[in-house]
């Protein structure tokens, strides 16, 4: 037992007190943060600064209304035909033509959209609900509601989920979104902490029969007490930095929070001012919640046990990272040189990938389902 301590000591140390290890945990969180924020911001401004003109040839006589232009796709109605359309569209400053032929309202066929360059899926979605949209405003006109009747019928709904604790029958809020996306970022951190420090179990065991050492070694230590201290070693490598990652990021976060938050302190004044006056007209006192994304986030974040995801995470850690550091120390014993190990490392990387890919489509899907289940007695163990 004290060899193996010995061994987990000096792979724990001689990992932790290097400059790359000591760079990258303080790096990293930086790195992770602003690629997310990268990523939100550019697909906001791609969804925001997306405009799209359609030149709308229509040749047909059931539509009575023309569509209506939104914020994203304007729709220009022209007189010309649709081979003129399609041959002018190079010079032209529309970017598609949108061809509406004859057809009836219970069956819309026919329909085409032509430009020089290939639509977005995106755009095909808005274009096909801007459409159904026109011809089920018609049907429910044709049927005598009032057009005033018409716009009263779009409700925004926003739905609270809450969950009944079944010990105590306490209600607790929480949030789909949330959750789909704390377990976004845990199964990638999984992912990349069993890759991580799986192959360098292996590189070291390479590392140690390309130099020798562990012929030295075997002859004073068992190859079980080897490996286990190895695999010991680097597991405590990274939990190490794991936990530090959770205390910076925590730090970020919190940090950004308030700068945010103390930002908006006009607004709120605003809003609180709003209140008051409203309150002062009506002679009444309503309780109005706290409204804004900042709001929206910490309402979702406040129905999570960080503590339980914590713990989880560790164990579904620590039983892949195991399994997966084994099967990488087989294959750093099975080869004499790193460039051989590539035709191994597919058939154990599979499984692993397989595992995340389902744990992101079926799992956060139906997380209470058959096939959720035995994901996680089977699969995700192992991830």
């Amino acid at each position: 037992m004290n060899k193996i301590l010995l061994i987990i000591r000096r792979e724990y140390l001689s990992r932790v007190k290097k400059k790359s290890f000591i760079i990258m945990t303080f790096l990293t969180p930086l790195l992770i943060a602003g690629i997310y924020g990268l990523i939100g911001y550019f697909t906001y401004k791609g969804i925001s600064d997306t405009h799209d003109k359609i030149a709308v040839v229509s040749t047909n006589t059931t539509l009575t209304e023309k569509l209506a232009s939104n914020k994203n796709t304007e729709y220009v109605y022209v007189k010309q035909s649709l081979n003129e359309m399609k041959s002018s569209i190079k010079s032209s400053d529309y970017d598609y033509v949108l061809y509406l032929p004859e057809f009836t309202l219970k069956e819309p066929k026919g329909i085409e959209l032509f430009g020089v360059k290939q639509a977005g899926l995106s755009l095909n979605n808005r274009i096909s609900d801007d459409i159904e949209e026109l011809i089920r405003n018609q049907k429910l006109k044709e049927s005598g509601i009032a057009q005033s009747d018409l716009d009263q019928l779009k409700t925004s709904v926003d739905i609270e989920t809450k969950k009944i604790a079944t010990e105590t029958g306490k209600e607790e809020s929480s949030s789909a979104g949330a959750s789909t996306i704390i377990a976004f970022i845990a199964g990638i951190l999984m992912f990349m902490f069993i890759m991580l420090y799986g192959i360098q179990v292996m590189r070291g065991v390479i590392e140690e029969k390309t130099s020798r050492i562990i012929e030295v070694m075997i002859s004073s230590v068992k190859p079980f007490q080897l490996m286990m201290g190895k695999i010991i070693g680097i597991a405590l490598v990274g939990l190490t930095q794991f936990i530090l990652w959770i205390v910076l990021t925590f730090t970020i976060s919190t940090v950004a929070v308030t700068v945010f938050t103390s930002k908006g302190g006009d607004v709120k004044k605003i809003a609180a001012s709003a209140q008051a006056n409203s309150q002062l007209s009506t002679g009444t006192q309503v309780a109005t919640p706290a409204q804004g994304p900042m709001a929206d986030i910490q309402k979702s974040l406040a129905g999570l046990d960080f503590g339980k995801i914590v713990t989880v995470f560790i164990f579904f850690f620590l039983g892949g990272y195991l399994f997966y550091s084994a099967l990488y120390a087989a294959i750093g014993s099975a080869v004499d040189s790193e460039t051989e190990t590539q035709q191994f490392m597919m058939p154990v990387m599979m499984p692993l990938l397989l595992g995340y890919a389902l744990s992101l489509s079926v799992v956060t899907n139906d997380p209470y389902g058959n096939v959720a289940f035995w994901l996680s007695m089977i699969l995700l163990p192992l991830l």
